[in-house]
């Protein structure tokens, strides 16, 4: 969006008014660190924003909202920029919202098991805040030691444990949410019935395109008394596809099955060390939660299972410490792919659990048909697949080659009954992608509800939705 620069003088000069000259950025090298966020550059670009504030309070943030607002300014939220879509750049300029200050766990509540915080809280934080008094926040998404409640909720992003405790709109109670013309609204609250629309639904997954979270009120859970880790060894993905579907057939919910392949078993082994078999095709973790007894009895019947289903080894994990290792290479598989290829496209896709072997040899038929090498590791107990395609950005014609191979990728998928995104949103890396998945009535509907509570488009514009949305029912003013 095209601004002069005495217009953009008085809006930095507002904007100061009400945060102070510290939490106002708008230099050149500040707003460098704002211009992008952990998604592919090649894709969705480099885009810097007219300023970046760091606000406090909810008050502040509404306060830059009637700002923007009175100068049909975009508004758009950032937490910790971990985001992997391009939903958190400015890709038409306007105010960031940067949530880092907003990071106070404000309430906490044991008898009625929620707690309140504000976005900019670091997912993993919570639950060390709250697991001196034995309660955790369950959804983990692998990043959860850098990424903030904030972006987790406008992605409604999933994690290892979603197969059991289900993604983040699962745990979340009550919002606030500043709409883009600065009126503060109270979703939701404590209590687990609320009637009349569920616009607390709405919001959570929403991508910042209705609003600004401000504060959250979500669901805390009590520790297990016991965790059970396996590691079972296979002979090849689909085999060890066909044995997480036979573990749920069992009736035995895991609280996560995530499985890898051979080619981030080599990565993970080069970087960490978490001691993943080196020769095997495919690993299986699988984590078990509940009473002691409980785990006990269903770490046997797992094991039976998997040995029935082609496991190869089975190997149980001893200690605490064991097991958290084992978990540390899981979560740290994206950023050990650095060992393989200097760049990776990450596809995450959904399909049905029961389509897992197939979706795994299509995988594989893709990655030979472009002649590129796909690294797999997913939440497979719930179908939610992330292969990362590996290549290196010098090569002359790959991006191309690599797009193509993606898109083909997120319609097998779609083929299979699933989505084009378990977890990671929409953001801009595949916003017209999602045309794969809606209708023209569809984005008709969303573009409704869009602009009841956005009628300026001035939300995270040109974010979820495709680039030519406009043709889908009215055109936004």
């Amino acid at each position: 969006m095209t601004i002069t620069t005495d217009q953009s003088t008085v809006v930095i000069d507002a904007l100061r008014a009400v945060l102070g000259a510290d939490y106002v950025v708008s230099d050149r090298a500040g707003l460098g660190v704002y211009e992008l966020d952990a998604s592919d550059e090649a894709i969705t670009g480099i885009h810097r924003p007219l300023a970046a504030v760091l606000p406090e309070t909810t008050e502040e943030v509404a306060e830059v909202a009637r700002i923007a607002a009175e100068h049909d300014l975009p508004l758009l939220a950032r937490g910790s920029g971990t985001g992997l879509a391009g939903g958190a750049i400015a890709t038409q300029g306007g105010v960031m919202v940067v949530t880092t200050r907003m990071n106070r766990i404000v309430e906490v509540n044991l008898i009625d098991r929620y707690a309140v915080v504000q976005p900019g809280v670091v997912n993993l934080d919570l639950s060390t805040h709250l697991a001196p008094q034995g309660f955790y926040y369950a959804p983990d998404p692998s990043s959860q030691r850098a990424c903030s409640i904030g972006g987790n909720l406008g992605n409604n992003s999933g994690g290892p444990h979603c197969l059991k405790y289900g993604v983040t709109n699962n745990h979340v109670l009550g919002l606030e949410v500043v709409l883009p013309g600065g009126e503060v609204c109270r979703f939701g609250g404590p209590s687990a019935e609320n009637p009349g629309h569920d616009l607390t639904g709405l919001i959570v997954g929403s991508e910042a395109t209705l609003g600004i979270i401000t504060s959250a009120t979500v669901r805390i859970l009590p520790l297990p008394e016991e965790k059970g880790v396996l590691l079972a060894t296979f002979e090849s993905m689909e085999t060890a596809s066909r044995a997480v579907s036979a573990t749920i057939a069992d009736g035995i919910l895991p609280s996560a099955l995530e499985m890898m392949d051979k080619v981030t078993i080599s990565a993970i082994e080069a970087g960490i060390g978490a001691g993943y078999p080196r020769d095997a095709e495919a690993v299986l973790l699988v984590e078990l939660d509940g009473p002691t007894q409980t785990v006990g009895e269903e770490r046997e019947r797992v094991a039976e299972i998997l040995s029935e289903h082609g496991a190869m080894t089975l190997s149980v994990a001893e200690t605490a410490e064991e097991a958290e290792l084992l978990w540390w290479g899981r979560k740290a598989a994206f950023g050990a792919m650095g060992r393989l290829a200097p760049n990776y496209h990450l596809t995450d896709t959904v399909v049905p659990r029961s389509k897992l072997p197939e979706a795994m040899q299509l995988v594989a038929e893709v990655a030979s048909d472009y002649d590129l090498i796909i690294a797999n590791v997913f939440h497979a107990g719930d179908g939610n697949l992330h292969p990362l395609i590996l290549f290196d950005r010098k090569e002359p014609g790959i991006m191309e080659r690599v797009l193509d191979a993606s898109s083909v990728l997120m319609q097998h998928c779609i083929d299979l009954g699933g989505a084009i995104s378990g977890e990671h949103g929409i953001g801009i890396e595949k916003n017209d992608a999602l045309t794969l998945m809606y209708s023209d009535i569809d984005f008709g509907e969303m573009a409704r509800v869009k602009r009841a509570l956005d009628p300026r488009d001035l939300a995270n514009p040109g974010k979820v939705f495709p680039s030519n949305f406009d043709r889908f029912g009215e055109p936004l003013d």
